[in-house]
């Protein structure tokens, strides 16, 4: 009996660890291109990952709540999002706020992070921070 409870002990943990592996945890991305982060969470949605965001996601980062279903994204008390105003380089070579792709940012994020944003003034050009229980109302803790 003891060997077949020891046996099952072993199933279980490897079943517990395969879930654990099966998700994607986000600690520290200040973001990038748009257009690189929508390809990177398209691929990682369909593979039907999890993702675990434990610290910073900023800027492009954030697109993975646009990507991912909400069940797959569950946030810790580090958790930390950084929303901005979609921005580009114009032909000097400086940036400016891109009010079109603003837009299209703002209206691909969920509803709750959208009435969110458009409480605190709209997607600016300064970053504005998500984080602790308003956060945490939107996305089950992990």
């Amino acid at each position: 009996m003891k060997s077949v409870t020891g046996l099952l002990t072993a199933i279980f943990l490897i079943l517990n660890m395969s879930d654990a592996s099966s998700a994607v945890r986000i600690t520290n991305d200040r973001g990038g291109q748009i257009g690189t982060y929508v390809v990177k969470y398209h691929r990682l949605a369909s593979t039907g990952e999890s993702v675990i965001i434990d610290g910073l996601c900023a800027s492009a980062c954030t697109i993975v709540l646009s990507e991912l279903p909400q069940d797959k994204i569950c946030v810790t008390s580090r958790a930390t999002l950084g929303f901005h105003a979609a921005w580009n380089y114009g032909p000097d070579g400086r940036t400016f706020t891109d009010p079109e792709a603003t837009l299209m940012l703002y209206a691909a994020y969920p509803t709750p992070v959208r009435r969110w944003i458009a409480r605190q003034g709209g997607l600016k050009r300064h970053i504005m921070f998500l984080s602790g229980k308003p956060l945490q109302t939107m996305y089950r803790p992990c």
